[in-house]
C-alpha cells in the first residue's frame, strides 16, 4: 500500500508519518498488512470504552484489532498515532450532499464538508426529495467519483410531484398504483427506504394512508420509514399529534420508524421532548422500531416560505401562493396565518438571513427584523415582498436546549447533520455534537458519542460492512485529536471546515492525511442488496 503516503509526500508530512511506529519484531511475521496503525485509543462503535491496540488495513478491509507485536503483524507502512481517537468512520442518516455529489466539479464531489467532521458516509434524498432512479444516481457516482461513500432513500415528493404534481389531492387509484411501482422501482435499485418531509408542499396534501401504502413497499424490501414528520410544532396537528402519525405509519407498514432530525421546534411545544421520548420508548418496549436523529444546534434551517406561509397557500407552490396575494381577502387571511408562524418561530429577531432564492436580494447575517426596519416595512410585509420575487434560505432560533439536551440522552438518537446550504450543521455538526455532549454538558460518554455516530447509524440504516473497528469491516476510519477535534463554522460564516481530524480513510484510501484532504475520491455508492 506505498501508494497510500504518495498523498502524505505531497502534503510534505512524510517524514513524520512514514515508519514511525515501534520495530517490527524479528520473529516471522503471521500476516503482512498494507497499513498498521499503532498505539491510538480504539473506540470501535459498540459503545464499549475505548482501549489501547493497533490496526491493520489491507485493501478496503479491517484485518486486525489487537496487539500487533505480540500477534506478530507487519506492514508495508506504519502509522503511530498516539494520543488519537481511531474510530468507525462516521455516518451522517440525514444530508441534503446530493446535489454536490452530482456536481461537474471534483472539489463539491469531495464532500469536503462532511469528510472533516469524520464522516465517511451520507445519505441523500431525505425530506422527501430522493430520485427514484437510484441506479442511474449510483452509476453516475461512480463514474465521476465522489469523495465519501453514498446511500439512497426514495422520496414521497419525488413520487408524489411526478405523478401529482403539487396538486392538494389525493391520488386516484391510477395514479396510487404508479407511484407505488416507482418505488418498488427504487427499492430494487437499491435504495434503503423510503423519506417523507409531511411538513411541505407537496408532500403534506398526502394523507396518511397514502404514505403507508409507499412505506409497505418500502418495509417488504427490508427498508425503513424516514420521516421530517408533518409538524414540529403548532403548525397543523401540532408535534406529539405528527409523531403518533408517523408511528402509526411505521406500525401498519411493518418499517423501522426513523425520525428526522427530531426536535420540539418554538415556544408553543418546548418540553414535549418529555412527552415524546415516553411515546416512542412505549412503543419501543411493546416491539416497535423506532429510532431518530438530532442534530446539535438550537436553529433549525429552512425557507421563509416553509417557516411562515400556511400550508394551503402553497397548493401549487410558490407561483400558486403570488396569486392568492394579488387576493385581496386571501392576502388577509395568508398575513394573518404568517403572523401566528412568525409567533411559533420566536419573533422576526429569531429568523436570520443564510442566503437567497430566486431574485430575492437579501443580506446574509441579518434577521428579518433588520431587514424590516431598513425597509421600513412590517416583519410580515417584508417577508412577503421577498416572496413576490423569490425565496430565502433562514436560520430559525427555536430549540430549547433543555429539549436538544433530552434527547441526546437517548440510546436510540444519533447523531446527523441535516446538512443543506447556508447553516454551519452541514460543516460541523459532528464536532459540535462532540463538543456539546461529551466535552461540556456531559450528557455522553465518548463512547456513547462515536457509537451514535458510527455503529448505530450503519444497523439504522442496514449497512452490514460497515460502522465497526472489527476484523472483516470495510476501512472507513476516522482519526482524530480529542483536545482538537471541533467546530468552526457559525451562523454568520458557515463555510469553515472543522478541525481536529488527522486522518480519514474512505474505503482504505486516504481522503485526509495530517489534517489535509489527499485529492482522491474513493467513496463508493452503497445500495441496498435486494432479491428483485
Amino acid at each position: 500500500m506505498g501508494k497510500f503516503w504518495q498523498h502524505a509526500l505531497l502534503v510534505g508530512s512524510a517524514t513524520t508519518l512514514l515508519n514511525a511506529c515501534a520495530t517490527v519484531p524479528a520473529a516471522k511475521p503471521i500476516m503482512t498488512a498494507d497499513l498498521l496503525i499503532m498505539s491510538g485509543t480504539i473506540v470501535d462503535g459498540t459503545g464499549e470504552d475505548g482501549y489501547s491496540a493497533d490496526l491493520a488495513v489491507s485493501g478496503d478491509k479491517i484485518v486486525f484489532v489487537g496487539d500487533a507485536l505480540t500477534s506478530k503483524i507487519s506492514a508495508d507502512e506504519t502509522l503511530d498515532v498516539s494520543g488519537m481517537i481511531v474510530a468507525p468512520g462516521f455516518i451522517d442518516p440525514h444530508t441534503h450532499a446530493g446535489s454536490d455529489l452530482d456536481s461537474d466539479d471534483a472539489n463539491k464531489r469531495a464532500n469536503l464538508p462532511f469528510a472533516f467532521q469524520g464522516v465517511t458516509t451520507v445519505m441523500v434524498g431525505n425530506d422527501g426529495h430522493g430520485d427514484t432512479a437510484v441506479a442511474a444516481k449510483a452509476k453516475q457516482a461512480g463514474y465521476q467519483g465522489i469523495g465519501t461513500n453514498a446511500a439512497y432513500m426514495a422520496g414521497l415528493g419525488h413520487i408524489r410531484k411526478a405523478v401529482i404534481g403539487d396538486e392538494n389531492r389525493a391520488p386516484t387509484n391510477a395514479e396510487l398504483g404508479r407511484m407505488k411501482a416507482m418505488m418498488t422501482s427504487a427499492m430494487c435499485e437499491g435504495a434503503r427506504g423510503l423519506s417523507a418531509g409531511l411538513y411541505y408542499t407537496p408532500q403534506n396534501f398526502a394523507q396518511t394512508e397514502e404514505v403507508i401504502a409507499l412505506a409497505t413497499i418500502a418495509a417488504k424490501f427490508g427498508g425503513y420509514y424516514d420521516t421530517h414528520m408533518r409538524d414540529e410544532s403548532t403548525y397543523n396537528i401540532g408535534l406529539v399529534g405528527a409523531l403518533r402519525e408517523a408511528m402509526e405509519i411505521g406500525k401498519k407498514s411493518g418499517a423501522p420508524l426513523h425520525v428526522a432530525h427530531i426536535k420540539a421546534l418554538g415556544p408553543a411545544v418546548w418540553g414535549q421532548s418529555a412527552k415524546m421520548i415516553e411515546l416512542i420508548e412505549q412503543a419501543q418496549a411493546s416491539g416497535q422500531k423506532i429510532t431518530a436523529d438530532q442534530y446539535p444546534w438550537r436553529a433549525s434551517g429552512t425557507r421563509i416560505s416553509n417557516a411562515l406561509i400556511p400550508r394551503w397557500a402553497l397548493d401549487g407552490g410558490l407561483s400558486g401562493l403570488r396569486k392568492r396575494l394579488q387576493d385581496d381577502q386571501l392576502r388577509i387571511r395568508i398575513r394573518s396565518e404568517m403572523s401566528q408562524g412568525l409567533k411559533r418561530r420566536g419573533g422576526a429577531e429569531a429568523l436570520l438571513f443564510t442566503g437567497s432564492l430566486g431574485q430575492a436580494n437579501v443580506s446574509v447575517g441579518i434577521t428579518l427584523a433588520q431587514y424590516a426596519d431598513d425597509k421600513k416595512l412590517h416583519p410580515i410585509d417584508a417577508a412577503i415582498e421577498i416572496l413576490k420575487i423569490g425565496d430565502s434560505r433562514v436560520a430559525s432560533f427555536n430549540m430549547k436546549p433543555s429539549d436538544i439536551n433530552a434527547f441526546a440522552s437517548r440510546d436510540w438518537v444519533v447523531t446527523g447533520s441535516d446538512g443543506s446550504t447556508g447553516h454551519p450543521r452541514k460543516y460541523a455538526s459532528f464536532p459540535k455534537a462532540y463538543r456539546d455532549f461529551v466535552q461540556e454538558e456531559k450528557l455522553l460518554s465518548l463512547a456513547q458519542f462515536v457509537r451514535r455516530s458510527s455503529g448505530k447509524t450503519a444497523d439504522i440504516m442496514g449497512l452490514r460492512d460497515r460502522g465497526y473497528l472489527k476484523a472483516g469491516k470495510v476501512a472507513d476510519i476516522v482519526i482524530f485529536d480529542p483536545q482538537k477535534f471541533t467546530p468552526v463554522a457559525t451562523y454568520q460564516d458557515p463555510r469553515k471546515l472543522s478541525t481536529g481530524v488527522k486522518y480519514l480513510l474512505v474505503n482504505g484510501a486516504p481522503v485526509i492525511v495530517d489534517g489535509q484532504y489527499t485529492g482522491t475520491l474513493p467513496g463508493k455508492p452503497l445500495l441496498k442488496e435486494t432479491s428483485c
